[in-house]
């Protein structure tokens, strides 16, 4: 398949995610959602937080939660460096009151406060749409 596919691999601080020969992918970017076919220009972007869907060689389907970071496309090869990475079916439901609870926490006014308090509720939003299937 050689030319008809790229290499995809997630990775996170604690290790290797998704590591997959795929046909395309779609991943959150800081901006929406950026896609990727074989032989894509090179890119490197800042990762949003959403679902990675990767459409495997062998024809498997992949959805992997991220978390923020950063996505490189080079060489047709898809990275994703993120804080946080799991399959949506590992996700509990369970979880996502503790998000809730942790976004409403959030204190302050600075920039810096306003923009944590955003990225927590935008968490919980996330994670709570994709425990209760969509």
């Amino acid at each position: 398949m050689a030319g008809k596919t790229f290499h995809c691999t997630a990775v996170t601080p604690e290790g290797t995610v998704l590591d997959t020969d795929a046909v395309s992918a779609v991943f959150p970017a800081y901006d929406g959602e950026k896609g990727v076919l074989p032989n894509h220009a090179p890119l490197l972007t800042k990762l949003g937080i959403g679902v990675l869907r990767v459409s495997a060689a062998g024809g498997d389907k992949h959805e992997i939660y991220v978390d923020g970071g950063f996505a490189q496309i080079a060489d047709n090869k898809l990275t994703l460096l993120t804080e946080k990475a799991m399959p949506v079916e590992e996700l509990s439901a369970n979880d996502v009151d503790g998000l809730w609870k942790e976004a409403r926490s959030q204190g302050g006014v600075s920039d810096e406060d306003v923009e944590t308090r955003d990225r927590a509720y935008q968490r919980a939003r996330v994670r709570q749409r994709l425990t209760r299937g969509g």
